[in-house]
């Protein structure tokens, strides 16, 4: 997980980000070189996508957009490592000239998701089923206001492994099958989810807020297998 975290960390800075020249997809392909020359895997190509203010930039799979100040870039990415798969979804933010950090909106928005996984993770106990989970940990963060959508899974050899499910996408009401298993102690699983928030400097214009961290289930309960986002990247 540290040699994932740092590869984004080093994608999420002026080493490799250019505002104004450096594209979306650049940062992509710089992610996938970076790990070729470790000598590692990837399980699926690194996505970046840009949100800005008035409109979402550009999707991943879209023509290639150039990064701008005041974009907040988002990643999805994922590493093989001696066998085993990592996934995960970190956010940055481009600083505006005269910006010392990211807008308060924001940072809300990314404390949003940080309250989302603190839910996830409070009802994910050992014995209790994926559905159970995804519905309790749903309906709190609804009634905090949160914006949520949770879409968890177990990984290791595979990256998205055997056992429960907590939600997909398209399924927010209970995963028939798979969202039935329970959870046992000593597995590892993908905390992928977001929240949609609204930001006052864009004028309330609601931006989804993803975050995914491996985490692995201990008889102690929750462990984040090398910390999470709490902060920004930020671009000068």
């Amino acid at each position: 997980m540290r040699v994932a975290h740092q590869i984004i960390a080093e994608a999420f800075s002026n080493k490799v980000i250019v505002p104004g020249v450096t594209t979306n997809t650049d940062v992509g392909w710089w992610m996938r070189q970076r790990v070729a020359e470790m000598g590692l895997g990837l399980w699926f190509h690194p996505a970046i996508t840009i949100w800005r203010r008035e409109l979402r930039s550009a999707e991943p799979d879209s023509e290639p957009q150039v990064i701008a100040r005041g974009d907040m870039l988002h990643c999805d990415f994922g590493i093989v490592y001696l066998g085993f798969c990592t996934d995960t979804q970190h956010n940055a933010y481009v600083l505006l000239p005269g910006e010392t950090d990211a807008p308060a909106g924001l940072k809300a928005g990314l404390g949003a998701a940080n309250r989302l996984q603190d839910l996830v993770i409070q009802f994910a106990r050992t014995g209790a089923t994926g559905n159970a989970a995804l519905a309790a940990a749903l309906a709190q963060a609804r009634r905090e206001g949160l914006g949520p959508s949770v879409y968890c899974h177990p990984i290791g050899y595979h990256g998205h492994g055997a056992g429960p499910l907590i939600g997909m996408v398209d399924y927010q009401n209970g995963v028939p099958g798979r969202g039935d298993y329970i959870f046992w102690p000593d597995t590892w699983h993908s905390i992928e989810l977001n929240v949609l928030h609204p930001v006052k400097e864009w004028d309330n214009q609601p931006v989804r807020f993803a975050l995914e961290e491996d985490a692995a289930l201990l008889p102690s309960g929750w462990d984040w297998i090398d910390g999470r986002q709490t902060q920004f990247y930020l671009i000068r």
